[in-house]
């Protein structure tokens, strides 16, 4: 593994560690030329999966741009990296899962959208103003009245098992 401060080939794994729910390992190296200390991520290699974009074009799924994209959902929340990755990793896992070699992009943005809240509310609200372009505040109204709604059934789905128990 190249070093990136001194371009030299040698270095030495210090600690490794499974990340994202064991979908990747995460090594912190150290330059044995120069000492500089880095991390790098193994990822098992899938196959292709190309995502059908709204307007019928074509374009190789990137981890890294849905990965972007959460982490500008989730900036200046208490949402770590580590959270990012993994849930990341859960939305690759099922959209390998699916085992077609297409998905729609609106199927990625539906499945983030059903599993975001319950990372985070602010984070929720942002990816869904910019994936459901809201044009002014009904858009983020209703968005908010739908995450009321889904807190109040889990709530009464909580004292519910309570109350069988």
């Amino acid at each position: 593994m190249k070093c990136n401060k001194c371009q030299s080939a040698d270095s030495k794994v210090i600690e490794s560690r499974d990340v994202a729910g064991g979908e990747a390992t995460r090594r912190r190296r150290e330059c044995l030329k120069c000492g500089w200390r880095f991390t790098t991520y193994e990822r098992i290699e899938h196959p292709s999966l190309v995502v059908v974009k709204r307007d019928n074009t074509r374009q190789l799924f990137s981890r890294q741009k849905l990965l972007s994209g959460l982490q500008r959902a989730c900036d200046k929340t208490p949402v770590t990296n580590m959270q990012l990755e993994a849930f990341t990793a859960d939305i690759e896992r099922e959209l390998y899962g699916r085992g077609e070699p297409e998905v729609s992009s609106v199927d990625i943005g539906e499945l983030v959208m059903a599993n975001l809240a319950s990372l985070n509310d602010v984070a929720y609200v942002r990816f869904a103003s910019v994936y459901r372009s809201f044009k002014d505040i009904s858009g983020f109204e209703k968005e908010l009245t739908k995450i009321r709604r889904n807190r109040g059934k889990e709530k009464l789905a909580a004292k519910i098992s309570l109350a069988k128990k």
